[in-house]
Formats: C-alpha cells, sequence, structure tokens
C-alpha cells in the first residue's frame, strides 16, 4: 500500500510540475507589492543615433516648389504625396561610410547623428548654399520605417519593420503573432548595437516594472529572443491534460515491454 501511495505521489508531482503555470502566461502583473499605482514614471531613453543601412526619409518644403524638386530623387518631395511604403525605397540609405547621397548637395555624413541633427544640418546647409530665411524653408527628417529582427519562441519570427516612430517591446511582439505558450516571457532577450558594442538585457514581461527599463521602448535594428521553457524541453505537455496523456503514453508503453519481456 506504501508504494502504491509513494508511486501516486510522485505521478502527481510530475503532474503540476510539467504544466505551465496561468502566472508565467500574464503580460505586466504586479508582483511583491510593487506596481500598486496606476500611473508608471516615465522611462527617458537615449535618443537613437543613426547606423549603417539604415533608411532616412527626407522632405523639403519652401515656397518655390521647383526648386525645392532639385533635391529629391522623385518628383514627389514638396507635394506631400509619398506614402511612408514608398519612402522606404525612395529614402536615403547610409552606406558604410555612414553617408547618404541627396542630390545637388552629394554625399552628407550622417553615422552617430541624431534624427534631430540632421534636420539641423541639412537646414543649415540649404539656408547656407540656396535658400534664404524668405524661402521658409522646412525640412522633415525621418526613418523610413522601424526594424526590428525577433526570434525564438514566437509567432511569426523574422526581420519586421513598423512604419512608427516609437515601438515598445510589447508592440513589437504582438506585431510579431505574440509569445508561444512554451516560450519563457520572464527572460526575454533584447540585443542592441552601439559604438561600444553589443548590449544585452533580459526583460520580465510579466512584471508591470518592466516598463520602467529603458529596453522597454526598442531603438531601430534590435534583435529580440525568446528562451523556450523548461515544459518545452521536457516535452511533457503544455497543461494538465497534455502532461497527464503523455504520463499515461509512459506507462502503457512501459507495461506492454514489461509483459512481452515476462512472456
Amino acid at each position: 500500500m506504501s508504494k502504491s501511495v509513494g508511486f501516486l505521489f510522485i505521478v502527481i508531482t510530475l503532474l503540476f510540475s510539467s504544466c505551465i503555470p496561468t502566472k508565467d502566461l500574464i503580460y505586466l502583473q504586479k508582483k511583491d507589492g510593487t506596481g500598486t499605482e496606476n500611473t508608471i514614471s516615465e522611462v527617458e531613453s537615449k535618443p537613437y543615433r543613426l547606423q549603417t543601412n539604415d533608411v532616412l526619409s527626407i522632405t523639403i518644403k519652401a515656397i518655390d516648389p521647383k526648386l525645392v524638386a532639385i533635391f529629391s530623387p522623385t518628383n514627389s518631395a514638396g507635394d506631400g504625396g509619398k506614402s511612408e511604403i514608398g519612402a522606404y525605397f525612395d529614402g536615403f540609405t547610409v552606406d558604410e561610410h555612414g553617408n547618404i547621397r541627396v542630390p545637388v548637395l552629394g554625399e552628407i555624413n550622417v553615422i552617430g547623428y541624431t534624427i534631430d541633427e540632421v534636420r539641423i544640418k541639412l537646414e543649415k546647409q540649404l539656408l547656407a548654399e540656396y535658400f534664404n530665411k524668405e524661402a521658409n524653408i522646412f525640412v522633415t527628417v525621418r526613418l523610413a520605417g522601424f526594424k526590428y529582427t525577433i526570434n525564438g519562441e514566437i509567432g511569426s519570427a523574422g526581420t519586421k519593420t513598423l512604419y512608427q516612430e516609437h515601438v515598445t517591446i510589447m508592440e513589437a511582439i504582438a506585431n510579431a503573432g505574440d509569445i508561444t505558450i512554451t516560450g519563457d516571457r520572464k527572460t526575454v532577450t533584447v540585443m542592441r548595437k552601439s559604438p561600444t558594442g553589443v548590449q544585452m538585457h533580459d526583460l520580465d514581461l510579466t512584471n508591470v516594472n518592466v516598463m520602467q527599463s529603458p529596453y522597454y521602448y526598442l531603438q531601430p535594428n534590435d534583435y529580440i529572443y525568446v528562451k523556450p521553457l523548461k515544459q518545452k524541453t521536457w516535452g511533457t505537455g503544455k497543461t494538465g491534460i497534455e502532461s497527464l496523456t503523455s504520463l499515461i503514453t509512459i506507462l502503457s508503453l512501459g507495461t506492454t515491454v514489461f509483459l512481452l519481456l515476462k512472456n
């Protein structure tokens, strides 16, 4: 009788330990008495500095549209008719030397600059060489799409592009089809390039305080990796029913082998 009780205890232990707890699947929980306030303090994130292969969308507007048109690779520079997707193909790519090639202006070095710094640089050059203050020149510079790469236990892995300026890791994950049930939401790794090398940081997306992390807001070209839970490695099942089914299958196989060997 004691052996039966011990065996039953082992079975129940394996059953519950192999299941994925609900608390490991819920995002942004209030844990350990923290995050009791409804508001989250603003996170100061460093401005993004341009890297090679970034694509810029540059729009120049002024009183004289004919003069403005010569600074654009297409005729859509001054009419506002350029779509966000079209801006990617008609944009200015940062080459391996850190330069972009703008018609008439030639090569302009932008590596390591922020978007605002590039805008100011262009405005100064245009006012100094081609326009006067009465021209009411207006320059807009933005990235032609926010690109990031996501891999691991995710619905749709690969390189993604969102046409917006700011992207949180929650938005990036949702855009990629969400983390699978066997993905580890407590240690989502973000890898980020910087002038000093590659920075890596793990985020616990089940904790509401992750919103205070400087990695909560992504930067272009970030790489996100979602690790698998140990339940996937064990192959026991994601729910109690699946785990019980796996256990019954193993016991049935073991019993069959035992009877065959006995006979």
